[in-house]
């Protein structure tokens, strides 16, 4: 996945300095959000608002102003800069009693539509549900899929259970349904914004337990994070063709979800 260099980082609406970045340096307890800024609008603002509150409220037990984040981005974005990678961090109280939020802006970036190939690994994210930080293992198994020739892992449970990839959701497709695996995982954004609208494009989709001993029998998968949507070329030595025709009407109901101002 494509990594810009950061541009501009704020703590709680203001240029971070070296003492404020000590606690998200030192303190590995936090929750973010990821989201790709296109002229100011973001898609699916809604979704992204909602996760930080409801992880704020489960980590902190403490309520996220929505019209904060969105101030705080508008802040770190400025005047100058339309089109960019968005990061919103939260952290706990250090001298105030309100959280802490801390946005970091990088480039734009899209997700390589080359298809990807996914290492399998024995590893699950604790607490999945919570986009968190301080995910060693995803980072451990990462590198190590990327050392081994493959561009991310894919993580798995008990007897082989598919879960999501490293740091993206995974879809499979049988020649009519997409099935997303049913296994403890971070719901993302795009696949949030992707599930409702599958039937109306004529692409039923469930979710059902997948395990790698199921892969032949799959036609096709697909990777999904803030960046897009990728087919997926390779899992371990099984390869899938590019389902042109799948990609093609994943991208065209992706392309339905509204853009909306920050």
């Amino acid at each position: 996945m494509s990594n810009p260099a950061i541009l501009r980082i704020e703590f709680d609406g203001r240029p971070a300095s070296a003492e404020q970045l000590r606690l998200p340096a030192l303190v590995n307890y936090g929750h973010f959000t990821a989201m790709q800024v296109r002229s100011g609008k973001v898609r699916g603002l809604e979704p992204h608002l909602k996760r930080l509150d409801a992880s704020t409220r489960e980590l902190f037990d403490a309520e996220l102003d929505h019209d904060r984040v969105r101030d705080h981005i508008r802040h770190a974005l400025g005047d100058d800069i339309g089109d960019a990678s968005v990061r919103v961090y939260v952290f706990g109280p250090d001298t105030t009693d309100a959280v802490s939020l801390m946005v970091t802006v990088r480039g734009p970036a899209t997700m390589p539509s080359a298809p990807h190939r996914l290492k399998a690994v024995p590893y699950q994210r604790p607490v999945p549900h919570i986009k968190h930080i301080g995910g060693f293992g995803q980072i451990y198994y990462g590198r190590l899929a990327e050392r081994d020739g493959f561009d991310q892992a894919l993580l798995t449970g008990p007897g082989g259970v598919i879960a999501e990839g490293a740091i993206t959701n995974i879809g499979f497709f049988d020649g009519t349904t997409v099935t997303w695996p049913d296994a403890p995982a971070l719901q993302g954004i795009t696949l949030q914004l992707l599930e409702p609208r599958l039937e109306g494009a004529g692409l039923p989709s469930r979710r059902s337990t997948v395990r790698l001993a199921d892969l032949p029998s799959f036609e096709a998968a697909f990777i999904t994070n803030s960046q897009g949507i990728a087919p997926v070329g390779r899992i371990d030595d099984l390869t899938f063709p590019v389902g042109v025709d799948l990609m093609e009407t994943l991208a065209q109901v992706y392309e339905t979800v509204p853009w909306d101002t920050i």
